[in-house]
């Protein structure tokens, strides 16, 4: 299951077009024990994540859990140890229901000046060496500065670079799949 915002909503392209999508299409040639829920919501924050995690692990009962939330935190600048809270607590409803979890990073522009930055970029580091998470560091690794790999908003991935993203979910992910 896929529980991220819009990075992970294929906001702004064809849903069939977005890193998600991919990922489904993947699995079902690679590994077709698996199947993939995306519980991606436009705009959501890590409370608001924090918020519905329950509710949607008993809904999908999910063998792994992709969290893809913070970058809206991070946009907003909201506190970042309310951030950690909110996404340790989702790590662990997870953790506990069952659930491998790949924690997926993410860098803010450097206009929120050095010290938030660096602890926005950290918090996701530190989260998966408590909670002992698979982390991708950054999912707009190696394109972030590619201006023709965005949206015009140059804040949403274009769909040439849904590709990208999905290698980086891959390479977290792949170990965690257990063998058919």
């Amino acid at each position: 299951m896929v529980f991220g915002d819009s990075l992970s909503a294929a906001y702004g392209i064809t849903q069939a077009r977005g890193w998600v999508a991919l990922l489904s299409a993947r699995l079902k040639r690679e590994r077709p024990d698996y199947i993939v829920v995306n519980a991606s919501i436009s705009g959501d924050t890590s409370s608001g994540g924090a918020s519905r995690i329950q509710k949607t692990l008993q809904l999908h009962k999910p063998a792994v859990l992709i969290l893809e939330l913070g970058a809206n935190d991070g946009l907003r600048g909201l506190p970042i140890a309310q951030m950690k809270q909110n996404l340790g607590r989702i790590i662990e409803q997870a953790q506990k229901a069952g659930a491998r979890v790949v924690l997926v990073g993410m860098k803010l522009p450097p206009n929120y000046g050095p010290d938030y930055t660096h602890a926005f970029e950290a918090a996701f580091a530190d989260l998966a060496r408590r909670h002992k998470t698979a982390l991708v560091p950054f999912l707009l690794e190696d394109f972030a500065e590619k201006p023709e790999l965005f949206q015009p908003d140059r804040i949403h991935p274009a769909e040439a670079a849904q590709p990208l993203m999905l290698d980086r979910i891959w390479k977290a992910l792949a170990p965690l799949l257990k063998s058919p």
